[in-house]
């Protein structure tokens, strides 16, 4: 159940403001990081660099040409293990992670009773998702950062760091590499919260938590695959997953800011919509669990 705290300090008069809290955040990341559920799915997260960084260390050979880019790279600089574990991460854990936090923002409250509790505190509307999302701001950026700092110092660790090679062919300073590899956490951390702003509407229209984390999960895989299709590319643009791996383009020398910039757009329009979306539906939603 959610703690909702509310600040009731002393009053002056009829008038007295009450000072903004950020105790129902603080209350909303406490429930998500305790949950051993969410515990575990991190330190799944967390394994997969490590499970990376040990199979290329134990081959005999450096990794083959049909390896991708970031495997080929990763003997030469640990921080390629970072950016190995995201590539294959984003294609299914990642998001998968922030679907079941997204799928249980609303519909797990309703699910187990104590949605209309959290609105009678009382806690308006807006502010109970504005809250829900903001957390779910926070753990797609924990889940990012997992990934990342697992992956560079297990890298640091197996094969050593120094100069980068970015994927231009150029050489950049270690200092200057691992700035590019927490901006591409970065970005990834924008693109997941666009796929939570969905799921935070999705949540919205139903009281069971799974089903509205199968259907975010079903929209990401849904959207990887339009991708995949050449038949309908006018829609790729538009598509919530088709600038996610844009990311490599911070490992260019000059840096390629327009797929980038693009990413960024398309995942602030997502939020934009889906969070006005589950705005609108919540807002008039009858609670009754």
């Amino acid at each position: 159940m959610s703690a909702v705290e509310t600040t009731t300090g002393p009053r002056t008069g009829p008038r007295a403001v009450r000072r903004p809290s950020t105790r129902f955040l603080r209350s909303e990341l406490r429930l998500i990081f305790r949950r051993r559920r969410n515990q575990i799915g991190l330190l799944v997260l967390a394994a997969v660099p490590v499970l990376i960084a040990i199979a290329v260390r134990t081959t005999a050979s450096h990794p083959g040409d049909e390896a991708p880019d970031f495997f080929r790279s990763i003997t030469e600089n640990g921080l390629f293990v970072a950016l190995s574990a995201l590539t294959i991460e984003l294609g299914l854990f990642l998001p998968l992670a922030i679907s079941v936090i997204a799928g249980d923002t609303i519909a797990g409250e309703a699910n187990v009773g104590t949605l209309r509790y959290l609105l009678t505190v009382p806690v308006a509307r807006l502010r109970l998702l504005a809250v829900k999302y903001a957390a779910l701001v926070v753990f797609a950026v924990v889940a990012t950062l997992t990934v990342t700092i697992t992956g560079m110092a297990v890298g640091l660790a197996l094969f050593g760091g120094g100069d980068l090679t970015t994927l231009s062919g150029t050489q950049i300073s270690f200092a200057d590499g691992l700035v590019r590899v927490l901006g591409v956490s970065a970005y990834i951390a924008a693109c997941l919260a666009s796929l939570g702003a969905v799921g935070l509407f999705i949540s919205t229209l139903t009281e069971q938590p799974i089903a509205a984390t199968i259907a975010t999960i079903l929209f990401s895989a849904t959207s990887l695959i339009l991708d995949a299709i050449p038949q309908v590319s006018w829609v790729h643009p538009y598509l919530i997953t088709h600038h996610w791996m844009a990311f490599g383009d911070l490992l260019r020398d000059p840096v390629a800011w327009s797929g980038v910039g693009d990413g960024l757009y398309v995942a602030l329009a997502y939020v934009v919509v889906f969070f006005l979306a589950a705005w609108a539906r919540f807002g008039v939603k009858d609670v009754t669990s």
